[in-house]
């Protein structure tokens, strides 16, 4: 098995030049923007033969899967015009994900603010339900935890939302510097398999795609959203040894979002630190029969 290691690297140049930053840091997976993560305006649609040059590259360098990162802007818990650009910005985006072979959108759902929960949790419904209805099926949209007080933060809260929509096509990103905010710490293998056992009782663990790999800034619980390097924070190294060596959760690829050593974002040496806790046997695991098993005794436990 072929643990996939990458990063949120940028479009500067093009798309195809993410590719070619992500050869020379050592990823073999790829997570980019669409466009400013800060505007609504999107870039004009790429044309045929860029979509061919990234394809092709993307195939060349076996660098699989790449996703998206949804704009920071969106909010589809939002009661203003707000929700409408987000809709639009995400359908935008999702077909052309499908256009260049990428899995899907990563996407922060937004937050209730100071609207009533239950009206403002409808229009996220209803505008996540427009979403999926105008984006191809090959797409996924896939919601990441949260730190602080948007939607979200926990498990709970993002298996209501899952299993509210009934759509095979949501799917789950886990921040490790989110879910330490906001009071989840995957620092032992124990910990690890309730987690793992958590997803699969309630929602499949198949809805589980893709981890972000992040150290935070700020302490335990600390519902702040702060990455730090591997390693240079308060998570530690301990959580991303155990999560990259599961027989079931390193089989999702892992993307760092880290600020880099240099201070220029993710880079080659935090992705050597996580290459350096890979264990032999992590690497040549194809399947583990005994590992859902763990995970019913660590739950039953």
């Amino acid at each position: 098995m072929v643990i996939r290691l990458g990063a949120h690297l940028s479009i500067t140049g093009g798309f195809s030049q993410a590719l070619e930053r992500a050869r020379l840091i050592g990823a073999n997976c790829l997570q980019i923007f669409s466009g400013s993560p800060r505007l609504w305006k999107r870039p004009a649609l790429l044309d045929d033969k860029a979509i061919e040059d990234f394809l092709a590259k993307k195939t060349k360098l076996d660098i699989r899967p790449v996703f998206f990162h949804a704009s920071y802007l969106i909010n589809l818990a939002a009661l203003n015009q707000i929700s409408q650009k987000s809709v639009d910005i995400l359908i935008w985006e999702l077909n052309l994900a499908s256009r260049l072979g990428v899995s899907g959108s990563v996407v922060h759902l937004g937050s209730y603010l100071k609207h009533d929960p239950q009206l403002a949790y409808s229009k996220l419904i209803e505008n996540m339900s427009l979403v999926l209805a105008q984006s191809p099926d090959s797409v996924d949209f896939i919601i990441e935890n949260s730190a602080g007080k948007k939607i979200g933060q926990n498990l709970t809260e993002i298996f209501r939302i899952i299993n509210d929509l009934k759509d095979k096509r949501l799917k789950i990103c886990w921040d490790t510097c989110h879910g330490f905010a906001s009071g989840i710490n995957l620092d032992d293998k124990s910990k690890l398999d309730r987690f793992l056992s958590q997803i699969d009782d309630n929602v499949g663990l198949d809805r589980l795609v893709l981890w972000h790999f992040n150290d935070s800034k700020d302490a335990f619980n600390s519902h702040r959203d702060r990455h730090a390097n591997i390693g240079q924070g308060y998570i530690g190294l301990d959580t991303f040894r155990t999560v990259i060596n599961h027989p079931q959760a390193n089989q999702r690829p892992m993307i760092i979002e880290t600020p880099g050593f240099d201070g220029t974002g993710p880079d080659k040496k935090n992705l050597d630190i996580l290459k350096g806790l890979i264990k032999p046997q992590a690497a040549k695991t194809k399947k583990n029969p005994a590992s859902h098993q763990d995970c019913r005794e660590a739950r039953i436990n």
